[in-house]
């Protein structure tokens, strides 16, 4: 899910409303509050809507989902920060500006300038920043990043790549990394717009793997991205074709073998990622299966909304009238901005399918109000 960016100036008693609001939306069995709270708070990861409401919220609680909607990994933390600001965290400036050590702010200074001879000889007066961490707050991702993860460009600092990363980042892996720097920067090139549009995507997809990095653990990722080049380099490498790719690929026959044996986490991101990229037969075959439509979606695949809003918004006409055929409701917000699927298709410009969704909302109105 999306992070929420404070505001420049923030209240911290607004913050206490936005608590309190959270315990009201729970106590009123909200759906996108149950959403929030599933994705917010490690306990309900994989609790149903029933159990969330069903269990306490103390405000403690709603506060620490309201840091972590922010960026930040507790209250006091949230706190801290609107009390002292610190660079690290400040949203105004990019990544690497915002890092407060001048020895890793260098090293990446060398490795954005693609120096790749000065970098391994700073690397060499300096080999502890090869396993040192930044901690950035208030941002969704790249909280904790290593040396090595500054290479993908992800999240996007200059909106280019030396010509040399992939000669640059293998100054780093010859100097040696441990396996989550390794894991989490493949999942960022794998992700990434910038190392794809420069043409270094695949290279650095190769490099890494080639020094051990897994590349399962990019698949999801790269394919709710849409990254359909790097999801076939990385089942090249080894990643391994489950129901969530075959069904975001459209690979029915992969998909049909897969389908009675899967889980229902699979089945889960399985119909996100259809939905998302059109591809309706898989959808049917989900909803036949059982897989309810107005659930929202997994985390990792745009969370903070439903399968139709994914549709709409993509304007996959097919996929819309099938999941509202099957009862998808029209009326569900996506939990970041509060727009229903219909003002997703409005802000895309999909106005066939808007108006189609605004007519049916209509409808379906109309018919409950003339039900007594």
């Amino acid at each position: 899910m999306p992070v929420k960016r404070l505001p420049s100036n923030p209240n911290l008693d607004h913050l206490k409303y936005q608590a309190k609001d959270l315990i009201t939306g729970h106590a009123a069995h909200d759906q996108a509050v149950a959403q929030r709270i599933r994705e917010l708070l490690p306990p309900f990861s994989a609790a149903t809507d029933a159990a969330i409401f069903n269990a306490p919220l103390p405000l403690s609680s709603a506060q620490l989902a309201i840091a972590r909607e922010h960026g930040f990994p507790s209250w006091p933390r949230l706190k801290a920060h609107i009390e002292k600001p610190a660079r690290s965290n400040n949203p105004a400036l990019l990544r690497h500006e915002r890092i407060e050590d001048p020895g890793f702010r260098r090293a990446v200074d060398l490795l954005d300038a693609g120096d790749a001879a000065g970098l391994s000889n700073y690397l060499r007066q300096h080999p502890a920043l090869l396993h040192q961490r930044v901690q950035f707050e208030g941002v969704n991702y790249f909280r904790n990043p290593s040396l090595l993860e500054f290479a993908a460009e992800n999240p996007i600092r200059h909106g280019k790549l030396p010509p040399n990363i992939v000669q640059t980042a293998k100054v780093i892996l010859d100097a040696g990394v441990d396996q989550s720097a390794l894991d989490e920067t493949l999942m960022l090139v794998a992700t990434g717009r910038v190392p794809r549009d420069c043409g270094v995507q695949l290279p650095l997809i190769d490099l890494l793997c080639d020094y051990g990095a897994d590349p399962a653990g990019a698949l999801h990722p790269a394919t709710a991205h849409g990254e359909f080049e790097a999801v076939t380099a990385l089942i090249q490498r080894g990643a391994p074709v489950d129901l969530p790719v075959a069904a975001a690929l459209g690979r029915a026959s992969e998909f049909h073998r897969l389908l009675p044996n899967a889980g229902e986490t699979d089945r889960h991101l399985a119909l996100a990622l259809a939905a998302q990229f059109g591809q309706v037969e898989v959808v049917r075959a989900l909803l036949d299966a059982g897989e309810n439509p107005n659930r929202y979606n997994p985390s990792g695949a745009h969370s903070h909304s439903t399968p139709l809003h994914q549709a709409a918004l993509g304007g996959h006409n097919e996929v819309v009238r099938l999941l509202v055929e099957r009862g998808a409701r029209l009326d569900l917000k996506d939990v970041l901005w509060q727009g229903t699927p219909a003002d997703w298709a409005q802000h895309e410009g999909r106005t066939e399918v808007e108006a189609y969704l605004r007519t049916e909302q209509a409808s379906r109105n109309q018919k409950r109000e003339e039900t007594p």
